[in-house]
């Protein structure tokens, strides 16, 4: 069985999360959806569970940050190309998502980042690796 990742997140509204994320062409795994979570599929192996801030706080005696004021981590999403990720944040600003900076082109590599409805950090990239630099 091939390593699969679930990234947690806590959310404030469970449904306007998913409908925010499928906005940017997400979807959703029902058998793990309920009133209090629901599994975004980005891939045959990677995960992302939107669990309310309540159902969150019961993995975790610790306090959970707001993100619209505080990092907790920074989410990246590759993409097939620089005209991908400039429509994937297109569509989240569309969808309510805020562009905290202007997309870097470093060549080999194009990101631009998003913050979602709950201030989670977003990077969406294209990277070209035979365009790399070489490392001295």
């Amino acid at each position: 069985m091939a390593t699969q990742i679930f990234l947690n997140l806590p959310v404030n509204d469970l449904n306007k999360s998913i409908e925010f994320f499928g906005k940017l062409g997400y979807t959703f795994n029902p058998k793990f959806t309920d009133e209090k979570a629901t599994c975004m599929i980005i891939s045959d192996t990677i995960y992302v569970m939107l669990l309310t801030r309540t159902f969150f706080q019961t993995f975790t005696e610790k306090r959970i940050i707001d993100a619209h004021k505080e990092v907790e981590c920074s989410i990246c999403i590759s993409l097939e190309s620089k005209e991908a990720v400039d429509e994937m944040v297109a569509k989240a600003e569309a969808a309510g998502g805020k562009i905290p900076n202007p997309a870097t082109d470093y060549g080999f590599m194009y990101q631009h980042s998003v913050a979602d409805l709950d201030g989670h950090h977003w990077e969406f990239m294209w990277m070209d690796p035979n365009g790399m630099p070489e490392q001295q």
